[in-house]
């Protein structure tokens, strides 16, 4: 304590306006110092933090200002006000009347801030979080509370300048838009023979794509490898964007096989599917997989093509499986089959796709997507002969069968990610589970910190058609709102006849998704940041003061595990994660609201800094006298000590 309050009088005795004291905490005793600071507050709050919590002050100019814990007190009204101005969701920590002296001590009236994220063996009743909705009529006058005297005119239209905040409407009642000019979800794209040239390639980046996806049930290793060529030349000519490449495994998958032209198919007819290959008739057809008799029962519910034809087995011999056709259509070669409530015997991993990931390790792609993962075990087998490869490819689970819910927690944590493969897992369960189950796994990939895509049917329509369907327009946006990093694109762009008008409407409608969203919230998981290491805590501050200010965020990594953390909190502004290592600039494309740009650093982190600030505003990113959260955290240390961790404003 006497440290604290040597630190406060030092502090009251600088006459300069331009000294502060910034944080840099050793980890180990941060949790004493929050204990110190907020459980017991003395009555003299001035006393004690009209200053941070320094033994030495540091000086600084106007264009560099350390995040300290001053800043707290003088946000809190700040965002009382804007809260008086317009409704928001947020959390009651800003009273509509009272002192801003007031709001500070009771706000840190026991139980204690550390109690809440440093448990201890004390039992204190813990502060309950709850959200509320405040609004302001539009007759009634807002309650202004200053943060200074300077500052007190210009606070809203500082705040609305950074966050770009535009009412739409009549702003008295609902709530305001915040538009997003830069989009935080990521779009997949596959390329097929629609896009696979280095034109469509170009012009898909332009439009939006993010991630380039190969689809291995089609294709050959050649024009996989074009495609690959062809994005990494791409990379390597525009400064600006980054396209990661994403191998998708064709799995265990029962497929009919070719047929010389399409069958129409009608109710009520007999249609018979065998193991013999070859055969393609208007009544037959091979089928892929060799114990596929054996698999189903006479009376089972057989889907072709993700469920757009069904038959029912009415009898099976050695060699073939007898149907009757309820459901009719059009009948194309290699087309999915799917047992309702089945999955089929068959190894999550095939001989083929060993053969396509030895492709991908050879062209350093820079994820997996493994097709019907039913456990946890396939996902350790793929990461470790990825480890004995030495190869630093992500692993994302594609949940698609039945047998692979019931393991979903499992599974989701052996990975680096989860794709919601909406088509198989809604021929193999009820389609009426399917946005249940696509809400549960995006929120349990949220939980953990995972990357979470959601595919299949996201433009289906647009495979034939220049414009969406209204439910497909909605579909994209409930996607972007439950939290999903990115949003896929399947046979629009593969081989549909809009493959860019296709990507322009997911970019539009997400990014108008994202200017209705929120901003400055809770980030998730309040009571967690502290379990798995120090970096979520400054990851998690970093959001709420990113947030509150209303500012981007500015990390150095090469390993992407920071960025990664910054975007599993989801801040109101983008991550701009800056990287020497091309391969992490690749991989976090992905995830959601990072912008990822290489660039070299040099041992001087102020002379990067500076490089990184001015990269930004060069290409238009951050506007001069925009304010920027810079963190240093992570597991890999950068100009720091691993054990000190720390978060900078600082003005463009």
């Amino acid at each position: 304590m006497n440290c604290l309050l040597k630190a406060a009088e030092l502090g009251n005795k600088s006459s300069s306006k331009h000294t502060v004291h910034s944080i840099s905490i050793q980890t180990r005793l941060l949790p004493k110092l929050v204990d110190l600071v907020f459980s017991e507050p003395p009555s003299n709050l001035e006393a004690i933090f009209p200053t941070s919590i320094s033994l030495t002050p540091c000086s600084y100019t106007p264009n560099t200002l350390f995040f300290h814990f001053h800043s707290l007190f003088s946000l809190f009204p700040t965002m009382a006000q804007v809260m008086a101005s317009r409704s928001i969701q947020t959390t009651p920590f800003c009273p509509t009347s009272g002192s801003a002296r007031e709001k500070a001590h009771n706000l840190l009236k026991p139980p204690s801030f550390s109690s809440k994220v440093f448990p201890s063996h004390n039992k204190r009743s813990q502060l309950r979080l709850r959200s509320i909705q405040i609004t302001a009529a539009k007759s009634a006058p807002s309650e202004v509370i200053p943060v200074s005297p300077e500052d007190d005119p210009k606070i809203e239209e500082h705040l609305q300048h950074l966050r770009g905040v535009q009412p739409f409407g009549d702003g008295s009642g609902g709530m305001w838009s915040k538009p997003t000019f830069r989009r935080k979800t990521k779009i997949v794209c596959t390329i097929g023979p629609s896009t696979n040239t280095k034109e469509m390639i170009w012009k898909l980046a332009e439009a939006g794509m993010n991630v380039a996806r190969l689809n291995m049930s089609h294709g050959d290793h050649a024009s996989h490898q074009k495609v690959i060529d062809l994005v990494k030349e791409y990379n390597a000519q525009v400064k600006d964007n980054v396209i990661a490449i994403m191998l998708d495994t064709k799995g265990p998958e029962v497929r009919s096989g070719d047929l010389p032209q399409p069958i129409t198919l009608m109710p009520g007819q007999e249609f018979t599917f065998t193991i013999q290959r070859g055969v393609g008739t208007a009544d037959c057809v091979s089928v892929n997989y060799d114990d596929f008799v054996n698999d189903v029962e006479k009376g089972d519910m057989l889907l072709v093509d993700g469920g757009m034809m069904s038959m029912l087995v009415k009898s099976k011999t050695k060699d073939s499986v007898k149907c009757e056709v309820i459901d009719g259509g059009e009948l194309k070669s290699r087309r999915h089959l799917n047992v309702r409530g089945k999955s089929a015997t068959l190894p999550s991993i095939t001989e083929k796709d060993w053969d396509d990931i030895k492709f991908g390790v050879d062209n350093k792609v820079d994820f997996y997507a493994v097709s019907f993962v039913k456990d946890a075990e396939v996902v350790h087998e793929l990461k470790n002969y990825l480890k004995s490869c030495g190869a630093d490819i992500h692993v994302i689970v594609k949940i698609e069968s039945a047998d692979s819910i019931p393991n979903l927690n499992s599974i989701i944590t052996a990975s680096d990610g989860a794709m919601v493969a909406r088509g198989d897992l809604g021929a193999e369960l009820p389609i009426e589970e399917v946005p249940l189950l696509q809400e549960e796994i995006i929120n349990l990939c949220r939980s953990m910190g995972k990357a979470v895509i959601v595919a299949t049917n996201m433009l289906e329509s647009m495979i034939v058609h220049p414009t969406p369907t209204r439910a497909e327009v909605a579909d994209i946006a409930i996607a972007v709102r439950e939290g999903s990093d990115g949003i896929m694109l399947s046979g629009e762009t593969a081989h549909g006849k809009f493959p860019l008008k296709a990507v322009k409407v997911m970019h539009t409608v997400a990014l108008r998704t994202e200017a209705t969203i929120p901003g400055g919230q809770m980030p998730p998981n309040i009571g967690q940041v502290f379990k798995n290491h120090m970096s979520e805590m400054f990851a998690y501050h970093a959001t709420i003061m990113s947030n509150t200010l209303g500012t981007s965020t500015v990390v150095f990594t090469r390993t992407g595990f920071m960025a990664m953390l910054l975007s599993h909190y989801r801040p109101s502004g983008t991550i701009f994660a800056f990287t020497d290592e091309k391969r992490v600039q690749q991989r976090l494309a992905l995830y959601q609201g990072v912008c990822p740009i290489y660039m070299k650093f040099c041992e001087d982190s102020e002379a990067t800094f500076r490089r990184a600030l001015d990269l930004l505003q060069e290409q238009g990113m951050v506007k001069e006298g925009e304010e920027v959260a810079l963190v240093q955290s992570g597991r890999q240390p950068i100009w720091r000590f691993q054990s000190t961790h720390n978060i900078q404003v600082r003005k463009v």
